[in-house]
């Protein structure tokens, strides 16, 4: 399953996003799941629980994807 996460900052933390985007139930089971390599980031496995995704990113595991994108301006 793929979907768009808009951020309004800068970034936001790898196991934020996992928890907001509800592939995980709290913080600390992404941190887990990070822990274990079962996250990738732009293709790559990602250690790192509290790395910073910024927009343009993709965030993938074992059954989804997480297209970060920058929050539109408001006009």
């Amino acid at each position: 399953m793929h979907q768009d996460f808009a951020i309004k900052n800068e970034y936001i933390a790898l196991n934020d996003l996992l928890k907001v985007c509800g592939v995980v139930d709290s913080g600390g089971a992404g941190k887990m799941l990070v822990a274990a390599g079962e996250i990738s980031v732009d293709g790559a496995v990602e250690l790192r629980k509290t790395c910073k995704i910024r927009p343009g990113q993709t965030v993938t595991g074992a059954g989804f994807s997480i297209g970060v994108v920058a929050e539109a301006a408001d006009a």
